[in-house]
């Protein structure tokens, strides 16, 4: 078990700048979120697209920007727990929080928190599934919906879902080692969505007969002896193939779901975390929330709000851990506590 000052729900870039709000008060962080890296929907759904309006920054990509907000937190170092799903918190007789993650469905890790920063956006960012009678009990041994351990690959009979840059991506990728035994990439429409250089390699390999691609949806699977052995595909001119398989890779991108959320007894309206915007406090003691998850009169679902609603939070966060310490306000610019705390200058 974890303890800590703070657990905050979330590494999209209003979580990841709630960690550098709750440093600068001195309180110690940990992050959670259910993707497999930091930045949440701008590193997960646009890493290469501009943003234009982040205070001060005239132009940056969702990956750049989380790049810079990692620098900005990296003096604090918060701990990072990547592919963990917080389902459920229970509040303590003390009043801390008992914060339990899962992977895969299973039980992963656990935190003691004496505060919570809710900052999951529009949810958590899961892979959408690949829905088939009978597929579930696959999951983690023939099914993956990301890239498999690299000891699965070896002389293997690979079957990809998905017309997107990460699936066509990892076919380059698994054609490139050279390691399975075939690879076919299976996607509803003859044009693939994804970008021109890899668009270009893919080719190159199709050409050279180490990747293989089928137009077509699958429909069903097939099994034997407690295994996946195969699927069946419906071509767009109405036909059935069966492709035989040892290991289904499924990218069909992600979406959000509020998921656990919407559990946790917190006060909701219209599937929304109602807040106190003097602290953006929930329903429930020692709870924060923050970014495209809360709603109040006049929310706007921008970045920059979300980072206001981070300092706020901090701030009433850093109230209830430590309710003794000075009220007055310091300034980067000229606090040598805030500039100890960033590292700028020694440590007394």
């Amino acid at each position: 078990m974890i303890q800590t000052d703070a657990l905050v729900i979330g590494a999209g870039p209003v979580g990841l700048f709630t960690v550098f709000q709750l440093g600068l008060q001195g309180l110690q962080a940990q992050v959670v979120d259910v993707l497999d890296a930091p930045g949440g929907q701008c590193a997960a759904l646009y890493p290469d697209k501009p943003i234009y309006d982040i205070p001060g920054v005239p132009v940056c990509s969702g990956r750049e920007l989380t790049q810079n907000l990692l620098r900005q937190i990296a003096p604090f170092s918060p701990g990072c727990h990547w592919d963990q799903l917080v389902s459920s918190l229970e509040v303590q007789a003390d009043g801390r929080w008992l914060v339990s993650t899962e992977r895969k469905h299973q039980p992963c890790q656990q935190f003691l928190a004496r505060t919570v920063v809710v900052a999951a956006g529009v949810g958590a960012f899961v892979p959408k599934e690949l829905k088939l009678d009978g597929l579930g009990p696959f999951l983690g041994q023939q099914l993956f919906y990301k890239a498999p351990p690299p000891e699965l690959v070896s002389d293997k009979d690979i079957v990809i879902v998905g017309g997107e840059d990460e699936a066509v991506a990892q076919a380059v990728h698994l054609a490139q080692a050279c390691q399975a035994r075939s690879i076919t990439l299976v996607y509803r429409r003859e044009v693939l969505q994804a970008s021109e250089d890899t668009l270009a390699e893919f080719a190159v390999l199709r050409d050279a007969g180490r990747i293989h691609f089928q137009a077509g949806q699958i429909t069903g699977i097939q099994t034997n002896d407690q295994r996946l052995t195969g699927v069946t595909v419906s071509t767009p001119d109405d036909q059935t193939l069966n492709l035989p398989l040892d290991l289904l890779l499924v990218f069909q991108g992600i979406s959000p779901k509020l998921g656990p959320v919407a559990q946790w007894g917190l006060a909701m309206e219209r599937k929304q975390l109602t807040v106190d915007t003097a602290s953006f406090a929930t329903s429930a003691p020692g709870i924060f929330a923050v970014g495209d998850v809360i709603t109040y009169p006049g929310k706007k679902k921008l970045i920059v709000c979300g980072f206001h609603e981070a300092t706020l939070a901090a701030f009433g966060a850093a109230a209830l851990v430590h309710p003794e310490a000075s009220t007055v306000l310091q300034y980067t610019t000229s606090s040598a506590l805030l500039q100890q705390r960033l590292g700028v200058l020694p440590a007394p």
